[in-house]
């Protein structure tokens, strides 16, 4: 039975991985240093922004010391802002729709994202869904970004923590996190979460590991969700 849905921002709510592709490269530039997109998708898809300049900068032989790395975030944040000033956060064919379902339908929801949070509170408002999540777990709430579990262990205590209350505790096989990347996946599924991956970002083969896999959440209705992971 399911009680509660983690979601991952970038590459499942919202279709703008393209555009932190673009930030990376342009940051990355002003630095001397290249960011292809073969290794973007292949290496570096899934962490957060601190783990993928400090990945870059320690391949290059680049120092990527802690006051370094912040600048490149926020240089790399600004641009981002910009860019969805200009055009909005370009969400993903029925992603409001599944939110909203599957708060309707009583189900608890929650964020679990690298990405930084008011980059996530804004888009979750101009969708007009904030309201709908309990938890938001982003960039700045852990010391280590997906692999690591840390995010999803943080957002199922709070499903538990915060109010309003569950009725009786809520397990980890009761919730379902929605990934999009292999790293998302290794990171809830060492919590003990139920996993449904998504393929807008990589082929299905590589998402094999997840306990269910769709080709888009366009169409993932309630009754379809359930029936993945009926029990």
């Amino acid at each position: 039975m399911l009680r509660a849905i983690l979601f991952d921002f970038n590459g499942v709510l919202v279709d703008d991985e393209p555009i932190h592709l673009e930030m990376f490269r342009r940051v990355l530039a002003e630095e001397g240093l290249a960011l292809s997109v073969e290794d973007y998708y292949q290496r570096y898809l899934g962490l957060d922004d601190r783990g993928c300049f400090a990945a870059v900068l320690a391949g290059a032989g680049e120092p990527a010391t802690t006051p370094r790395l912040m600048r490149l975030i926020a240089r790399k944040a600004s641009y981002y802002q910009e860019r969805v000033r200009e055009s909005g956060y370009p969400f993903f064919a029925g992603a409001a729709e599944l939110v909203a379902a599957a708060g309707g339908a009583g189900w608890m929801l929650g964020v679990v994202s690298g990405a930084l949070r008011e980059e996530v509170e804004a888009a979750l408002r101009q969708a007009g869904l904030r309201e709908r999540f309990k938890v938001l777990v982003t960039a700045e709430d852990v010391a280590a970004g997906k692999p690591d579990p840390e995010g999803y262990r943080q957002a199922l205590q709070a499903l538990n923590a915060l109010p309003p209350l569950p009725e009786r505790l809520i397990h980890p096989h009761e919730v379902v996190a929605v990934e999009d990347s292999p790293a998302g996946l290794a990171a809830a599924a060492e919590a003990g979460l139920r996993t449904l991956a998504v393929a807008h970002t990589y082929p299905e083969a590589r998402l094999a590991g997840a306990d269910a896999v769709v080709a888009r959440l366009n169409g993932l209705g309630r009754e379809r969700l359930e029936s993945l992971f009926a029990e």
